[in-house]
Protein backbone atom coordinates (compact mmCIF):
# COMPACT_ATOMS: atom_id res chain seq x y z
CA UNK A 1 0.00 0.00 0.00
CA UNK A 2 1.53 3.61 -1.05
CA UNK A 3 1.92 6.09 1.51
CA UNK A 4 -0.42 8.63 -0.06
CA UNK A 5 -3.24 5.81 0.30
CA UNK A 6 -3.03 5.91 4.10
CA UNK A 7 -5.55 8.00 5.95
CA UNK A 8 -3.88 11.16 7.26
CA UNK A 9 -5.85 10.52 11.00
CA UNK A 10 -7.94 7.39 12.36
CA UNK A 11 -9.52 8.24 15.82
CA UNK A 12 -11.67 5.41 17.15
CA UNK A 13 -13.11 5.23 20.43
CA UNK A 14 -11.02 7.72 22.27
CA UNK A 15 -11.02 8.06 25.90
CA UNK A 16 -8.90 10.63 28.13
CA UNK A 17 -9.08 11.17 31.77
CA UNK A 18 -7.99 12.93 33.99
CA UNK A 19 -8.47 10.87 37.51
CA UNK A 20 -11.40 10.31 38.13
CA UNK A 21 -13.26 12.68 35.29
CA UNK A 22 -13.27 11.40 31.81
CA UNK A 23 -12.38 14.66 28.93
CA UNK A 24 -12.89 12.67 26.26
CA UNK A 25 -15.01 9.71 26.13
CA UNK A 26 -15.46 7.61 23.06
CA UNK A 27 -14.71 9.99 19.97
CA UNK A 28 -14.24 8.59 16.64
CA UNK A 29 -12.54 10.60 14.35
CA UNK A 30 -11.39 10.45 10.64
CA UNK A 31 -9.47 12.90 8.42
CA UNK A 32 -8.31 12.68 4.60
CA UNK A 33 -5.26 13.50 2.84
CA UNK A 34 -6.26 17.10 1.41
CA UNK A 35 -8.97 17.53 3.60
CA UNK A 36 -9.82 20.12 6.39
CA UNK A 37 -11.95 18.74 9.53
CA UNK A 38 -12.97 21.15 12.04
CA UNK A 39 -13.13 20.20 15.63
CA UNK A 40 -15.43 22.32 17.34
CA UNK A 41 -16.81 22.21 21.09
CA UNK A 42 -17.60 24.91 23.72
CA UNK A 43 -14.53 25.08 26.54
CA UNK A 44 -13.70 22.57 28.03
CA UNK A 45 -15.57 19.65 25.63
CA UNK A 46 -12.39 17.91 24.85
CA UNK A 47 -10.75 19.52 21.96
CA UNK A 48 -7.69 20.18 23.69
CA UNK A 49 -6.99 16.54 24.65
CA UNK A 50 -7.87 14.74 21.66
CA UNK A 51 -5.43 17.11 20.15
CA UNK A 52 -2.98 16.19 22.41
CA UNK A 53 -3.14 12.53 21.88
CA UNK A 54 -3.26 12.63 18.22
CA UNK A 55 0.19 15.03 18.52
CA UNK A 56 1.69 12.11 20.68
CA UNK A 57 1.58 14.69 24.05
CA UNK A 58 0.14 12.48 25.96
CA UNK A 59 -0.78 8.78 26.15
CA UNK A 60 -5.00 7.64 25.59
CA UNK A 61 -7.11 5.98 28.25
CA UNK A 62 -8.36 4.07 25.50
CA UNK A 63 -9.42 3.76 22.16
CA UNK A 64 -6.81 4.15 19.61
CA UNK A 65 -4.99 6.80 17.08
CA UNK A 66 -3.79 6.38 13.68
CA UNK A 67 -1.36 9.29 12.55
CA UNK A 68 -0.40 8.78 8.94
CA UNK A 69 -0.52 4.51 9.65
CA UNK A 70 1.48 5.01 12.29
CA UNK A 71 0.20 5.07 16.58
CA UNK A 72 0.29 8.67 17.54
CA UNK A 73 4.13 10.00 19.20
CA UNK A 74 5.64 7.26 17.37
CA UNK A 75 9.24 8.32 15.78
CA UNK A 76 8.15 7.50 12.19
CA UNK A 77 5.41 10.32 12.55
CA UNK A 78 6.81 12.99 14.16
CA UNK A 79 9.17 14.49 11.31
CA UNK A 80 5.41 14.37 8.83
CA UNK A 81 3.14 16.58 11.44
CA UNK A 82 3.13 19.95 11.66
CA UNK A 83 1.84 21.81 15.02
CA UNK A 84 0.53 25.14 15.67
CA UNK A 85 -0.16 25.24 19.39
CA UNK A 86 -2.49 28.65 20.26
CA UNK A 87 0.46 29.61 23.13
CA UNK A 88 3.26 30.00 20.22
CA UNK A 89 5.99 28.80 22.25
CA UNK A 90 8.83 30.55 20.47
CA UNK A 91 12.12 31.68 22.04
CA UNK A 92 11.52 35.51 23.63
CA UNK A 93 14.84 37.08 21.85
CA UNK A 94 14.95 35.12 18.71
CA UNK A 95 14.17 36.56 15.69
CA UNK A 96 11.45 36.14 13.39
CA UNK A 97 13.55 34.98 10.30
CA UNK A 98 15.91 33.12 12.78
CA UNK A 99 13.14 31.13 14.43
CA UNK A 100 11.64 30.21 11.15
CA UNK A 101 15.09 29.25 9.85
CA UNK A 102 15.76 27.06 13.32
CA UNK A 103 12.33 25.27 12.12
CA UNK A 104 13.37 24.51 8.28
CA UNK A 105 16.57 23.31 9.36
CA UNK A 106 15.23 20.49 11.29
CA UNK A 107 13.27 19.22 8.30
CA UNK A 108 14.64 17.08 5.34
CA UNK A 109 12.49 19.21 2.73
CA UNK A 110 11.64 22.25 3.82
CA UNK A 111 10.13 25.10 2.00
CA UNK A 112 11.69 28.51 1.09
CA UNK A 113 11.49 30.03 5.04
CA UNK A 114 11.81 33.20 3.24
CA UNK A 115 9.12 32.74 0.91
CA UNK A 116 6.72 31.91 3.69
CA UNK A 117 7.83 35.19 5.21
CA UNK A 118 6.39 37.01 2.39
CA UNK A 119 3.35 34.75 2.11
CA UNK A 120 2.34 35.54 5.44
CA UNK A 121 3.28 39.02 5.75
CA UNK A 122 6.11 38.64 8.06
CA UNK A 123 9.07 40.43 6.18
CA UNK A 124 9.11 43.26 7.49
CA UNK A 125 9.46 42.39 11.30
CA UNK A 126 11.77 39.13 10.20
CA UNK A 127 14.57 40.94 12.10
CA UNK A 128 12.01 41.33 15.18
CA UNK A 129 12.70 39.80 18.44
CA UNK A 130 9.30 37.26 18.93
CA UNK A 131 8.81 39.14 22.49
CA UNK A 132 8.06 42.44 20.37
CA UNK A 133 5.63 41.06 17.65
CA UNK A 134 2.20 41.47 18.10
CA UNK A 135 0.03 38.44 19.10
CA UNK A 136 -1.07 38.30 15.43
CA UNK A 137 2.22 38.28 14.26
CA UNK A 138 3.20 35.49 16.90
CA UNK A 139 0.13 33.43 15.67
CA UNK A 140 1.52 34.01 11.82
CA UNK A 141 4.78 32.94 12.89
CA UNK A 142 3.64 30.01 14.48
CA UNK A 143 1.91 29.07 11.65
CA UNK A 144 4.87 29.53 9.42
CA UNK A 145 6.83 26.95 11.87
CA UNK A 146 4.10 24.80 11.32
CA UNK A 147 4.03 24.16 8.06
CA UNK A 148 7.43 24.71 6.73
CA UNK A 149 8.84 21.66 7.12
CA UNK A 150 6.23 20.20 4.31
CA UNK A 151 3.93 18.09 6.16
CA UNK A 152 1.32 15.76 5.69
CA UNK A 153 -0.80 16.39 8.51
CA UNK A 154 -1.39 19.91 10.38
CA UNK A 155 -3.04 20.13 13.79
CA UNK A 156 -3.98 23.98 14.16
CA UNK A 157 -4.94 25.20 17.28
CA UNK A 158 -6.89 28.51 16.87
CA UNK A 159 -4.68 29.95 13.72
CA UNK A 160 -6.93 33.27 13.55
CA UNK A 161 -7.23 33.91 17.32
CA UNK A 162 -6.64 37.98 17.86
CA UNK A 163 -6.05 38.65 14.10
CA UNK A 164 -6.95 41.34 12.24
CA UNK A 165 -9.85 40.25 9.18
CA UNK A 166 -6.88 41.29 6.42
CA UNK A 167 -4.93 38.43 8.22
CA UNK A 168 -7.07 35.83 9.22
CA UNK A 169 -8.45 35.66 5.36
CA UNK A 170 -3.95 35.42 4.50
CA UNK A 171 -4.28 32.51 6.93
CA UNK A 172 -7.27 30.86 5.22
CA UNK A 173 -5.95 31.40 1.68
CA UNK A 174 -2.85 29.28 3.36
CA UNK A 175 -5.37 26.55 4.65
CA UNK A 176 -6.79 26.58 1.41
CA UNK A 177 -3.19 25.93 -0.05
CA UNK A 178 -2.32 23.10 1.98
CA UNK A 179 -5.64 21.33 1.04
CA UNK A 180 -4.92 21.73 -2.43
CA UNK A 181 -1.32 20.62 -1.94
CA UNK A 182 -2.71 17.32 -0.52
CA UNK A 183 -1.80 17.82 2.90
CA UNK A 184 -4.48 16.84 5.82
CA UNK A 185 -5.64 20.13 7.84
CA UNK A 186 -7.23 19.43 11.63
CA UNK A 187 -8.51 22.66 12.95
CA UNK A 188 -10.34 23.76 16.50
CA UNK A 189 -11.73 27.44 16.10
CA UNK A 190 -14.27 29.24 18.01
CA UNK A 191 -15.03 31.05 14.75
CA UNK A 192 -18.14 29.39 13.20
CA UNK A 193 -17.52 31.39 10.17
CA UNK A 194 -14.05 30.15 9.76
CA UNK A 195 -15.15 26.68 10.24
CA UNK A 196 -18.07 27.15 7.42
CA UNK A 197 -15.00 28.88 5.46
CA UNK A 198 -12.46 26.34 5.75
CA UNK A 199 -13.72 22.80 6.37
CA UNK A 200 -15.02 20.14 4.14
CA UNK A 201 -16.53 18.21 7.80
CA UNK A 202 -17.24 18.85 10.74
CA UNK A 203 -16.94 17.46 13.98
CA UNK A 204 -19.18 18.92 17.43
CA UNK A 205 -18.14 17.46 20.66
CA UNK A 206 -19.55 18.42 23.94
CA UNK A 207 -18.68 16.77 27.56
CA UNK A 208 -15.96 14.23 25.65
CA UNK A 209 -18.25 12.92 23.22
CA UNK A 210 -19.33 13.29 19.31
CA UNK A 211 -22.86 15.29 19.27
CA UNK A 212 -22.19 15.99 15.56
CA UNK A 213 -20.28 15.00 12.17
CA UNK A 214 -20.79 16.04 8.58
CA UNK A 215 -20.22 18.56 6.48
CA UNK A 216 -21.20 22.18 6.85
CA UNK A 217 -24.09 21.89 4.41
CA UNK A 218 -25.23 18.83 6.12
CA UNK A 219 -25.14 19.90 9.06
CA UNK A 220 -27.04 23.11 8.80
CA UNK A 221 -29.84 21.38 6.37
CA UNK A 222 -33.42 21.82 7.32
CA UNK A 223 -36.28 23.66 6.59
CA UNK A 224 -36.08 25.68 10.12
CA UNK A 225 -35.57 29.32 8.93
CA UNK A 226 -36.36 32.80 9.99
CA UNK A 227 -37.47 35.97 7.89
CA UNK A 228 -36.66 39.19 9.27
CA UNK A 229 -37.61 42.91 8.71
CA UNK A 230 -38.10 46.55 9.38
CA UNK A 231 -41.08 48.16 10.44
CA UNK A 232 -42.36 50.69 12.90
CA UNK A 233 -41.41 49.77 16.67
CA UNK A 234 -43.75 48.69 18.95
CA UNK A 235 -46.11 46.49 16.25
CA UNK A 236 -48.64 43.84 17.66
CA UNK A 237 -46.45 40.69 17.09
CA UNK A 238 -49.40 39.03 18.43
CA UNK A 239 -51.50 39.72 15.77
CA UNK A 240 -49.05 38.19 13.31
CA UNK A 241 -48.37 35.24 15.09
CA UNK A 242 -52.50 34.64 15.10
CA UNK A 243 -52.26 34.88 11.48
CA UNK A 244 -49.93 32.31 10.72
CA UNK A 245 -50.35 28.70 11.46
CA UNK A 246 -49.00 26.73 14.55
CA UNK A 247 -45.13 26.46 14.89
CA UNK A 248 -43.81 30.21 14.03
CA UNK A 249 -42.73 32.41 16.80
CA UNK A 250 -42.55 36.54 16.19
CA UNK A 251 -40.64 39.25 18.25
CA UNK A 252 -39.51 42.30 17.72
CA UNK A 253 -35.98 42.21 18.68
CA UNK A 254 -34.72 45.86 18.59
CA UNK A 255 -36.98 49.14 17.56
CA UNK A 256 -38.24 48.34 14.65
CA UNK A 257 -36.81 45.28 14.27
CA UNK A 258 -38.84 41.98 13.50
CA UNK A 259 -37.84 38.27 13.71
CA UNK A 260 -40.14 35.39 12.43
CA UNK A 261 -39.46 32.54 13.29
CA UNK A 262 -40.13 28.96 11.12
CA UNK A 263 -40.40 27.23 8.03
CA UNK A 264 -40.82 30.37 5.92
CA UNK A 265 -42.52 29.22 2.46
CA UNK A 266 -44.11 31.41 -0.30
CA UNK A 267 -47.61 30.97 1.72
CA UNK A 268 -45.84 32.10 5.07
CA UNK A 269 -44.52 35.16 3.04
CA UNK A 270 -47.42 35.93 1.77
CA UNK A 271 -49.36 35.94 5.62
CA UNK A 272 -46.54 38.17 6.47
CA UNK A 273 -46.84 40.09 3.54
CA UNK A 274 -50.76 40.35 3.67
CA UNK A 275 -50.45 41.38 7.85
CA UNK A 276 -47.84 44.12 7.13
CA UNK A 277 -50.28 45.79 4.21
CA UNK A 278 -53.15 45.35 6.74
CA UNK A 279 -51.17 47.65 9.11
CA UNK A 280 -50.77 50.29 7.06
CA UNK A 281 -47.27 49.80 6.90
CA UNK A 282 -44.53 48.74 4.24
CA UNK A 283 -42.07 46.17 4.79
CA UNK A 284 -38.71 47.05 5.04
CA UNK A 285 -35.19 44.80 4.17
CA UNK A 286 -36.87 41.73 4.08
CA UNK A 287 -34.57 38.92 4.85
CA UNK A 288 -34.90 34.75 4.72
CA UNK A 289 -32.23 33.54 7.09
CA UNK A 290 -31.01 30.12 7.06
CA UNK A 291 -29.28 28.76 10.43
CA UNK A 292 -26.21 28.90 10.39
CA UNK A 293 -23.59 26.93 11.81
CA UNK A 294 -23.57 29.00 15.03
CA UNK A 295 -27.18 28.27 15.41
CA UNK A 296 -26.22 24.59 15.07
CA UNK A 297 -23.75 24.69 17.42
CA UNK A 298 -25.78 26.82 20.38
CA UNK A 299 -28.62 24.55 19.36
CA UNK A 300 -26.88 21.12 20.15
CA UNK A 301 -24.02 22.99 23.17
CA UNK A 302 -26.02 25.54 24.96
CA UNK A 303 -26.16 28.79 25.23
CA UNK A 304 -25.13 28.98 28.73
CA UNK A 305 -20.95 30.46 29.23
CA UNK A 306 -18.24 27.85 30.15
CA UNK A 307 -15.33 28.10 32.46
Amino acid sequence: MSTSSVTALDVRGLVVRYGSRTAVDGVDLGLERGEVVALLGPNGAGKSSTVEVCTGLRRPDGGSVAVLGHPAGADAVRPRIGVMPQGGGAYPAVRTREMLHLVADCAARPLDPDHLLDVLGLRPRARTPYKRLSGGEQQRLALACAVVGRPELVFLDEPTAGLDPQARHLVWDLVRALRRDGVGVLLTTHLMDEAEQLADDVVIIDDGRVVAHGTPAQLTAGDQTELRFRAPPGMDTAGLDARLPGGYATSETGPGRYRVQGRIDPAALAAITSWCADQGVMADDVQVVRRSLEDVFLDLTGRELRP
